[in-house]
């Protein structure tokens, strides 16, 4: 029998930085607030809350090994393991899944596959009838093939720990020193096969190792284990090197007298498939199993990744403070002498469009719609990091993560309609219900009941309070004939602002952004969200701050004009993600058909769209509160 202990068990992995401080950002003092992150990272730990309680075994009792899905880098594209003609239980079941689980291309299902705690297995035939083989059709022959040139991975599960092939890199291969320069790797699932010579081998043997922990009892008490690690060689042995009996037993080939087993895509094939089973005792405990998969060898990198980013950060605040502190103080000083106005209102520009720098922009109800999705973005990324950052959407819990972000999207539209509703209200708009109606279409076509069911109405409800409540209180007015703008110089060009603003939040963030697109691209397992937290908040700070200096350099070079550009400029970064994401595509992926390029760059223009909306909005809230700020320091008469 199985049984179920409490959640009392924890782990703890030292990867993932903490802190015990509750940070809240001013205005004015980003720069301070940087400092803090940088130092809180010097001293950091990290914890993991499981997402399910632990399971207790007993000897013999039955460990259920199930199949998750297929997965190729090279297609993109996730397959169920029964679309391959893979031995299948008398029923087969499939699991109920949740959001998360169905938008990651999971299929949890049973398999034949019969595994007893701790006890072994040498080699067992599968879907054997009387000693027969399997027989593939032509047809079925050539998927295996397609599939195995596609270079597929097979994923199963035990226990919901997921299988893992181990890999033993050598760095130095001088004899002696092997031993001593071994590393350990885990590929997570198995490769269904491999070519060699144009030839195309299946592993239709698979050699489960799996590693127990056997739990502390108290006398008189029987002893319960618990799955910590599932391993799996796969290999190709052909049907003629197997000896069956009409137990489903078989013998393996000793050594290397066997061949592998080739799979012929132009006519029927003949072949077993088999397993057998090893258990191994364990010192790791039940709170740390995850640590195979979350534990990166490259967290160097990762705070390299920070350091580099904190120095883009410093370099942007020396930038803003030279304005701040000398340019700016000084400009509202001399704005504000009563004496020889005239003389100083010719020094420089910005002052002279107080009258037109609140003037509402063109298509007002567009920008707010866009506004309010990217506080919708803002506040939903934010919440998701945080939250996995303190190990609350466990990997053992699958699916939460994608799960939990789209619920909070759909939650946080009350935040982007008051923000959206507000804005517009202060834009001098007045057609707020079909406002409130362009909020959450670009993004949720995908999700049509959710969006009617949860997103629609907070949006109509945040949108109607936001619209209501008093619009935000310019500091000058508003003249009635606009001011005319004087010829731009060719730096001012939007296009060159867009490359300007970009090129150094994305500095900030490009490291990250290497192993985030490996975690999706590449059926890698990501979970250092503590680094992302503070990739994240160095990415607020840099957009900010680069946004104040652009809309700065545009009020003195008299256009008041900021609203649209401000919002685009401060997503430049952007289009540095698109460069980035066609590099990755061509340098590190291995994709060729028409298909899977069109599925990857399809999410990747829905990543960059949702990446410009959430950069786009932090800039433009920074820089019309230093609009404000500004423009309430001077005098106007």
């Amino acid at each position: 029998m199985q049984k179920r202990s409490g959640v009392g068990d924890s782990g703890v992995l030292t990867t993932f930085p903490r802190s015990n401080y509750s940070l809240s950002f001013s205005k004015q003092d980003w720069l301070p607030w940087s400092l803090l992150l940088l130092s809180l990272t010097c001293d950091t730990s990290a914890f993991y809350v499981p997402g399910v309680a632990p399971i207790n075994f007993h000897q013999n009792d039955p460990v259920e090994i199930k199949a998750v899905k297929l997965t190729s880098s090279r297609t993109q594209l996730p397959y169920e393991y029964y679309s391959l003609p893979f031995c299948q239980p008398s029923k087969i079941t499939y699991k109920a899944e949740n959001l998360g689980e169905v938008l990651r291309g999971d299929r949890i299902v049973n398999t034949p596959f019969q595994v007893l705690m701790n006890s072994e297995k040498k080699c067992e035939v599968l879907c054997s009838q009387s000693n027969k083989p399997v027989t593939l059709t032509v047809e079925q022959s050539r998927l295996v093939a397609e599939r195995i040139s596609e270079d597929y991975y097979v994923h199963l599960i035990a226990d919901n720990l997921p299988v893992a092939t181990r890999l033993e890199l050598y760095s130095n291969r001088d004899g002696d020193d092997k031993k001593k320069e071994k590393d350990v790797q885990f590929e997570h699932g198995y490769r269904l096969g491999f070519m060699d010579v144009n030839k195309i081998y299946l592993h239709n043997h698979l050699s489960f190792i799996l590693y127990y922990h056997r739990e502390d009892l108290e006398e008189d008490q029987e002893h319960t284990y618990r799955v910590v690690r599932f391993e799996v060689i796969p290999q190709s042995i052909r049907l003629e090197d197997l000896k069956t009996d009409e137990k489903s037993s078989c013998t393996l080939p000793e050594g290397t007298n066997s061949s592998p087993q080739e799979i012929d895509p132009t006519k029927e094939n003949q072949l077993y498939f088999t397993y057998s089973v090893h258990w191994e005792e364990s010192d790791i405990k039940w709170a740390s199993r995850w640590d195979t998969y979350l534990t990166m060898s490259d967290v160097q990198i990762h705070w390299f990744s920070i350091i580099n980013s904190v120095v883009v950060v410093f370099f942007l605040s020396g930038i803003l403070s030279m304005i701040i502190i000398r340019t700016l103080r000084k400009d509202i000083a001399n704005y504000n002498k009563e004496d020889d106005i005239e003389d100083t209102m010719e020094e420089s520009g910005w002052k002279l469009v107080h009258g037109d720098v609140f003037r509402p922009p063109q298509y007002p109800m567009i920008l707010s719609s866009l506004l309010g999705s990217g506080i919708q973005l803002f506040c939903m990324i934010l919440i998701v990091i945080f939250v996995a950052m303190l190990g609350m959407l466990s990997p053992s819990s699958r699916g939460a993560l994608m799960t939990t972000a789209c619920f909070l999207f759909m939650f946080m539209g009350v935040f982007g309609g008051f923000s959206a509703g507000r804005l517009y209200r202060t834009l001098k708009g007045h057609r707020w219900k079909k406002g409130a109606f362009c909020v959450p279409f670009p993004t949720m076509v995908a999700l049509l009941c959710m969006w009617f069911g949860i997103s629609l109405p907070l949006v109509y409800l945040g949108y109607y309070f936001g619209f209501r409540k008093q619009p935000y209180d310019n500091p000058v007015r508003t003249n009635q004939i606009p001011r005319q703008i004087p010829e731009q110089r060719w730096y001012m060009n939007r296009f060159v602002g867009i490359l300007m603003a970009g090129i150094l939040p994305f500095g900030a963030m490009f490291i990250e952004l290497f192993f985030i697109f490996s975690a999706i691209w590449e059926n890698q397992f990501y979970y250092l969200f503590g680094f992302l937290f503070l990739v994240f908040i160095i990415l607020v700070v840099s957009c900010s701050q680069i946004s104040i200096v652009m809309v700065y350099f545009q009020l003195c070079a008299e256009d008041y004009r900021w609203w649209w550009r401000n919002f685009l400029v401060s997503g430049g970064s952007a289009f540095y993600v698109l460069v980035y994401a066609i590099f990755y595509f061509v340098n590190k992926l291995d994709i060729v058909e028409f298909i899977p390029s069109l599925l990857y760059f399809g999410y990747t223009a829905l990543m960059v769209l949702s990446f410009w909306l959430l950069t786009g909005t932090i800039g433009f809230y920074a820089a019309y509160m230093f609009v404000r700020k500004i423009y309430a320091a001077v005098k106007i008469d």
